[in-house]
């Protein structure tokens, strides 16, 4: 156990639930404490999921294309909510339609963002990343 809590879910109406679950264990099994919030989780359900728990970070899944949609606004509200800086990640199918991934990540980074991953990222990736930016040996 590394001492930090992530909280995870799929964002919005998205009911895509495997993808979590993988992702939710593998953060487990790297030493995370994971609190997983399950499918068509809301932007105040994060919210307040990551106050309760005193998270490290909150992470953001969304496989239905609607995600540009589902996150937005969600780090004004983070820092109205008191968690000023806290790391957000978010991965998946995250717009509708085809476009250049820097072009997707670039929307993201921009709503404020942490990092931002594209279909098929696979899960030691975002281990490695949260860990660095979550000062973990």
């Amino acid at each position: 156990m590394n001492g930090k809590t992530l909280v995870m879910g799929v964002i919005g109406a998205d009911v895509h639930a495997v993808g979590i679950k993988i992702l939710s264990h593998a953060f487990e099994k790297a030493g995370f404490k994971v609190v997983n919030l399950g499918v068509m989780v809301s932007q105040e359900e994060y919210i307040e999921a990551a106050i309760e728990t005193a998270a490290d970070a909150i992470v953001v899944s969304s496989l239905y294309g609607h995600g540009e949609l589902d996150c937005r606004g969600l780090r004004e509200k983070c820092d109205e909510a008191g968690l000023v800086g806290i790391p957000l990640y978010v991965g998946g199918n995250l717009v509708v339609g085809k476009r250049n991934f820097e072009e997707v990540e670039k929307i993201f980074l921009d709503m404020g963002f942490t990092r931002a991953y594209p279909p098929g990222t696979t899960p030691e990736r975002g281990i490695e990343d949260i860990s660095k930016d979550l000062g973990i040996a």
